[in-house]
């Protein structure tokens, strides 16, 4: 896949996780704050926390993509991790949050560990710089 479409896959994924975390945590604050016990809550916006932390990461890479010439691969890994380990990670706390099917919590770290396979890539993508 080239550079440039991955770029604009990266941008538009940003974006929408970005626009998302705001629109959840707003929705949390408002009419989940009742609903929901304060551990639920919590939950909900750390979800919310670190889908907007790695919305960011996310257009990061696809700026460094757009530019960078050697780093390619690690970059587009890094990019596709934070999309999968976001989905996951955000998801299964959004999912937990709302239903309190307990088994969700075990689905978890599995969006944590592609998150820090996003940051490790993103971190060997450093050392190909030219």
């Amino acid at each position: 896949m080239s550079s440039l479409i991955l770029t604009r896959i990266f941008i538009a994924a940003a974006a929408l996780f970005g626009g998302l975390s705001v629109a959840g945590g707003a929705f949390a604050s408002h009419a989940l704050k009742n609903q929901l016990t304060d551990r639920a809550l919590g939950i909900f916006e750390t979800g919310a926390r670190y889908q907007m932390y790695h919305a960011l990461a996310l257009l990061f890479v696809a700026l460094l993509l757009n530019r960078a010439e050697q780093s390619q691969t690690f970059l587009a890994v890094a990019g596709w991790a934070f999309i999968t380990g976001t989905i996951i990670f955000s998801g299964s706390l959004y999912a937990l949050s709302l239903t309190d099917i307990k088994w969700l919590g075990a689905i978890t770290p599995l969006g944590g560990v592609a998150l820090i396979i996003g940051w490790g890539c993103l971190a060997l993508a450093a050392f190909s710089f030219k």
